[in-house]
């Protein structure tokens, strides 16, 4: 039997079959719809469901948290319909589709920037031009473990020529053996964009951006490229890390922050008592300190990256003190290795 979709605030409906998931209806028909892994384990394609009969396959709680699904939002990759449906994107308001893009890169830079993060730039040879909006993420192909992708986000402004990604090496898997196996002038292979978790501009209310580890990338990304449109929103950055030696990208987030008043960055570390420069840092979690500033976060704009815990953590305390769920943008970072023990396929942004 057919059923059809609608999407709120679309006048064009959607035909699907019994069983068909919503996001290959969409797809079927030439529907734009944000998505990457297909299979329940990224979360890019999230989506609010307002009403029908749905049955969901089984999906990883990395991908969609139980509070989010209890808040009414599903993954349109994972739901099958049976009746008519109706769901809304979580941004209706501003849906971005960029030309997928597979291109041919080479390494210009590859530097350590902490004991355990590397930045990587960057230039593209073939296969671009490549717009995305700030806050995505692409896929990366190592030439030593060219067959296995990761996904990176990127940390450059869109309108930068050279791509850049914030890289946390972790024993045991691909991003470990950068260093001893990928050297400038390497070539890599990436695609994308891909992820939901991008800068809106048209939102005109506070913003609050959480990093964590190198959650700081996507968030770089979304902070630089709303402060160089010339937003006068006030803009408050928390960078949070383990200690001292975690700490990267300061000079240039001080940089931004002495340009533009309406941006504030606190910087804070969870496992250092009495830190080394007093007035630069804050103590304990980075959830802590930004519950600490803000008593309610009605009508502000939140942007968050870096570790599962700690995007769970700020998306409960946010919702907690008045922000509209759907004001909320995530990515939560898990590693290939944290991945596999938990027999999942895909590994998110890192």
């Amino acid at each position: 039997m057919t059923w059809t979709i609608s999407v709120a605030g679309d006048p064009q409906t959607v035909p699907a079959e019994d069983g068909e998931t919503i996001l290959d209806a969409m797809l079927r028909h030439g529907v734009g719809f944000a998505y990457s892994c297909q299979a329940g384990n990224c979360g890019t394609c999230k989506c609010e469901y307002l009403a029908g009969d749905i049955m969901e396959l089984e999906y990883s709680e990395h991908a969609l948290s139980p509070g989010e699904r209890e808040r009414g939002v599903i993954l349109a990759c994972r739901a099958q319909i049976w009746s008519d449906v109706e769901i809304a994107r979580l941004s209706a308001e501003e849906f971005v589709m960029h030309p997928s893009r597979v291109m041919q890169c080479r390494v210009a830079e590859l530097t350590p920037v902490t004991h355990d993060v590397m930045r990587l730039r960057l230039t593209i040879e073939s296969g671009g031009p490549y717009t995305f909006t700030a806050g995505q993420f692409a896929k990366l192909q190592f030439p030593f473990a060219a067959e296995t992708p990761r996904d990176y986000s990127m940390a450059n402004r869109p309108d930068e020529s050279t791509l850049e990604f914030h890289i946390r090496c972790i024993a045991g898997g691909i991003s470990g053996q950068l260093r001893s196996h990928l050297t400038v002038g390497d070539t890599v292979r990436v695609s994308g964009p891909f992820g939901t978790a991008y800068l809106r501009e048209q939102h005109e209310g506070p913003i609050v951006a959480i990093a964590g580890g190198t959650g700081l990338a996507p968030i770089r990304s979304i902070v630089a490229t709303a402060l160089d449109k010339g937003t006068e929103r006030p803009i408050h950055l928390y960078f949070g890390v383990r200690g001292e030696r975690d700490v990267y990208a300061e000079q240039e987030l001080r940089k931004l922050e002495r340009r533009h008043p309406n941006l504030i960055v606190h910087i804070v570390l969870s496992d250092e008592a009495g830190a080394s420069r007093a007035g630069d840092r804050r103590e304990g979690l980075v959830t802590e300190a930004v519950s600490a500033d803000f008593p309610s976060f009605e009508g502000f704009q939140a942007y968050l990256a870096g570790p599962p815990v700690m995007v769970d953590a700020a998306t409960e305390l946010l919702v907690a003190r008045g922000i509209a769920p759907r004001d909320i943008h995530a990515d939560a970072f898990y590693s290939a290795v944290e991945l596999a023990s938990k027999n999942t396929t895909v590994e998110s942004p890192a």
